[in-house]
């Protein structure tokens, strides 16, 4: 899978990261897949809802150590 795009929120406090990921996936095609690292516990919760709401795939997120990453797919 090619990553079109990576996002470090990492220290960024809500709402930041989702802002950032929505910035970034407005400039890209769909289908297009972006990475976004991010410490924030509330993006464990907003980074999902985000992307249903906006109609985006959410195909990954893990949590190691509390470097929370995720894998999300432009709609």
């Amino acid at each position: 899978m090619e990553i079109a795009a990576e996002i470090d929120a990492i220290g960024l406090l809500c709402p930041l990261p989702v802002l950032r990921l929505r910035k970034v996936l407005e400039g890209l095609a769909p289908g297009a897949v972006v990475r976004l690292h991010a410490t924030d516990g509330a993006s464990w919760i907003d980074v999902p809802h985000f992307c249903a709401q906006a109609g985006h795939a959410l195909l990954s997120a893990e949590d190691a150590a509390g470097l929370k990453t995720y894998l999300i797919c432009r709609g």
